[in-house]
């Protein structure tokens, strides 16, 4: 059995890619998560993650053909088992609100801001992620590890 050495928090971006391999930037993805676990990281999702992953594997013209439901079910059956999954709770929530307070945001990074969020309440210091533009403001917060060096 491995010691738990640390948490990650895999964003969507990596987990798509990761766990599909017809996607560009699979290897680069699932590299790191395999490296992670090997080493003894906890790997984390939330429910916020799971959302995104749906909503893209099954959107029309982001895969060559949307996912159906039984290979959606199958995915996030996976995901249950290799991930830990944080739930969004008045925690989460409560911390969100002091991030935007620090860290003047809005629009669609909230969704940002609410990843940080929750990984600050469940003690996850690590975060694997294509998005480093928009995630670098977190910087004093969480550690960022980006899926390639152009990220």
């Amino acid at each position: 059995m491995t010691m738990t050495v640390g948490k990650a928090f895999v964003d969507t971006n990596v987990l798509l890619r990761a766990v599909n391999d017809a996607l560009p930037l699979h290897g680069e993805a699932d590299e790191p998560v395999r490296r992670m676990r090997h080493n003894g990281y906890e790997l984390w999702i939330s429910r916020q993650i799971i959302r995104e992953y749906l909503s893209q594997v099954t959107r029309p013209g982001f895969f060559i053909q949307p996912m159906v439901m039984e290979q959606v079910d199958q995915q996030v059956r996976v995901m249950r088992v290799l991930f830990k999954i944080a739930d969004e709770t008045e925690a989460v929530t409560t911390q969100l609100l002091a991030l935007l307070r620090a860290f003047p945001t809005g629009g669609k990074q909230i969704h940002d801001a609410n990843i940080v969020a929750t990984m600050l309440v469940y003690g996850i210091d690590t975060l694997l992620t294509q998005n480093v533009a928009d995630m670098k403001r977190f910087a004093s917060r969480i550690q960022i590890v980006p899926l390639t060096q152009n990220s």
